[in-house]
């Protein structure tokens, strides 16, 4: 009987043992849970405005390198074709280094079709300054610029542009 008692005891003792460790692993995990939507929360308050920042910025860069506006904003800058041609490649190159922490924030797609928005205006910029005279006016390579933007009948942005603004639709 008094084997039974004992037995009776350790597996009464048992169970509360056990109901015991349910109930604070439970209480554990959503004090866990609670504190990581805490952090998250915190977090995104400050990540977003920053991701926010980064896409602007982004979309300030792809308007910036697109050739109308990249001839206007250095017309005169050169008086050959080839120093236009080299200033113009390096004011892409400028921007785009002054720009590149800003992929951190943004996905590989939306990043590639940056960089290939970029390389696209490089390459064109590159063909027309193929067809012009190295010593030619800078005003020649321009206009060279101009018809092949107008022969394409799209701006070499305007895809990543849209990618960048369907991303920042998504996140809100």
């Amino acid at each position: 009987m008094e084997l039974y008692s004992l037995l009776t005891i350790a597996l009464v003792a048992g169970i509360i043992m056990f109901g015991l460790y349910l109930t604070i692993t439970t209480v554990a995990r959503s004090v866990f849970e609670k504190q990581r939507w805490d952090i998250r929360s915190k977090n995104s308050e400050t990540v977003l405005p920053l991701r926010l920042q980064a896409y602007e910025r982004m979309c300030l860069f792809l308007e910036r390198i697109t050739p109308n506006n990249l001839l206007v904003r250095l017309a005169g800058s050169a008086t050959s074709s080839l120093d236009f041609q080299q200033v113009l490649l390096s004011e892409i190159r400028e921007e785009f280094n002054h720009n590149l922490a800003q992929q951190v924030y943004m996905s590989n797609d939306a990043w590639e079709e940056i960089k290939k928005a970029m390389n696209e205006v490089v390459s064109l910029i590159n063909q027309a300054a193929g067809e012009v005279e190295a010593d030619a006016p800078a005003n020649d390579l321009a206009r060279k610029i101009f018809e092949k933007v107008i022969q394409q009948d799209i701006q070499p942005s305007t895809h990543a542009l849209k990618v960048l603004k369907q991303e920042i639709q998504s996140v809100f």
